[in-house]
């Protein structure tokens, strides 16, 4: 797929100039031409989507940060004041940009999970996915820092919390959360090193996830069946098939950006960043944005420091390594119930450590009937014990039920070729399925 002809032809002498000079257009052309699997559903257009989050938060990063103040003194003010009430529209940039966070967040984990479930990580697009993982670390890192920067008081006690953890790894660990403090406590140097860092890395991401669409046009889209294409009436242009698609896909999700943007502003902030950060004043419960969560339920299910540290760094780098712990011939779990049954149980586990996350550490908290919650303490730390659970079925499915299952689980037949199930749309196996599942490299 990766070695089709150009089509283009220059019509002007101006377009031939630049052609012979910089194929700019050409290239464009190129990658509107082309060909891609026609089978393609809905969940393939959450990378497109993932370009308009990225777009968004540039853009109103770039205003926000000609108003913004990076002192501990003016940030607070900056935000609450300046950009909320006296920018012209600055409420709705500030708007986009916080939401816009959590949207892209939204994007990027149903696009890791499109990944997961179709086996897109597997060869020869082993450099794509590890490529993305990059893109979701640079994210987490950003989103971190950015969520510092209004320096309010969970802001303040986030970025105390978090860096403190630095301080747990041997011989580098203190030194580098001096650096990254810029001094011995959380203050204006610390503003003044994540603002920095803030504003940069999102052009980094940009930079990277050109790298990623490079990677991805080399050995072509995977597709839902996992099957290679081998001829051209498995594909189709991706213009104007595809462009069509990922627009509507767009447009849908710019509605359910709008609905929180203009009706829920502040439905995913904390109540305590609308205080200014006092240093002398702790918060009663320190919780990261929600798509942190459930690294953090990790962190803080285990009682050990460092080894907290180390679990929540591993549970990142098992993204990382799936490609190699995943030993199956067969790319999508559509022909691995048995796996696709597990993976189900990966995310809900997921979504249970989330939800721990945001939790009390010693008990469950249940809304009662009454002006307040009911608190139930079980004699045991109930959140703890689920966390531990969860997080031990997080590692379990990499490290043992991943690479088990690719030796010994039997896989459904495998199509032939992608023409057939397309037209067909066959609930069972299609007609000229191969009897035996093949590598799909």
């Amino acid at each position: 797929m990766s070695e089709h002809p150009s089509t283009y032809q220059p019509g002007t002498a101006i377009e031939r100039w630049l052609d012979a000079r910089l194929p700019i257009i050409r290239f464009s052309a190129d990658l509107l031409d082309y060909p891609t699997p026609r089978n393609l559903n809905y969940w393939y257009t959450f990378g497109g989507i993932l370009s308009f989050c990225l777009v968004v938060q540039i853009v109103t990063g770039i205003v926000l940060a000609m108003h913004y103040d990076p002192s501990a003194a003016g940030a607070f003010v900056s935000v609450q004041r300046s950009i909320m009430r006296d920018v012209n529209y600055g409420w709705l940039i500030r708007g986009l940009h916080a939401n816009g966070a959590a949207m892209f967040f939204l994007a990027v984990y149903i696009h890791i999970l499109r990944g997961m479930y179709y086996g897109s990580y597997k060869s020869p697009r082993e450099v794509l996915w590890l490529l993305g993982c990059v893109i979701y670390v640079l994210m987490m890192a950003t989103a971190f820092m950015g969520y510092v920067l209004p320096w309010g008081q969970m802001s303040f006690w986030g970025a105390k919390v978090i860096t403190s953890l630095f301080g747990a790894l041997p011989l580098v660990g203190k030194p580098l959360t001096t650096l990254l403090w810029g001094g011995f406590s959380v203050d204006d140097p610390t503003l003044t090193r994540f603002f920095s860092l803030h504003y940069l890395l999102p052009f980094v991401i940009a930079a990277v996830v050109a790298l990623h669409i490079w990677a991805l046009h080399v050995p072509g889209n995977s597709n839902p069946t996992g099957v290679n294409v081998r001829s051209a009436s498995d594909t189709v242009p991706f213009h104007p098939y595809y462009t069509v698609k990922d627009l509507f896909a767009v447009s849908l999700f710019m509605i359910l950006f709008a609905l929180f943007v203009f009706y829920l502003p502040e439905a995913m902030g904390k109540v305590d960043n609308q205080v200014a950060a006092d240093p002398l004043k702790t918060p009663a419960h320190i919780v990261p944005e929600w798509y942190l969560l459930p690294f953090y339920a990790i962190l803080r299910a285990i009682p050990d420091k460092l080894t907290g540290v180390l679990a929540l760094g591993g549970a990142i780098l098992m993204l990382f390594v799936l490609p190699w712990l995943d030993t199956s011939k067969v790319r999508s779990m559509r022909y691995r119930p048995t796996y696709r049954m597990f993976f189900f149980v990966w995310i809900v586990a997921s979504l249970a450590l989330g939800w721990c996350g945001s939790q009390e550490p010693d008990g469950v908290i249940i809304p009662g009937a009454g002006p307040g919650p009911i608190f139930l303490d079980y004699g045991v730390n109930t959140v703890t014990w689920l966390s531990r659970i969860a997080a031990l079925y997080y590692f379990a499915y990499f490290l043992v039920i991943t690479p088990i299952l690719g030796l010994t689980e039997t896989p459904l037949p495998v199509p032939d070729s992608l023409y057939t199930p397309v037209l067909s749309h066959p609930a069972g196996v299609p007609a000229g399925a191969a009897a035996a599942p093949e590598t799909k490299g």
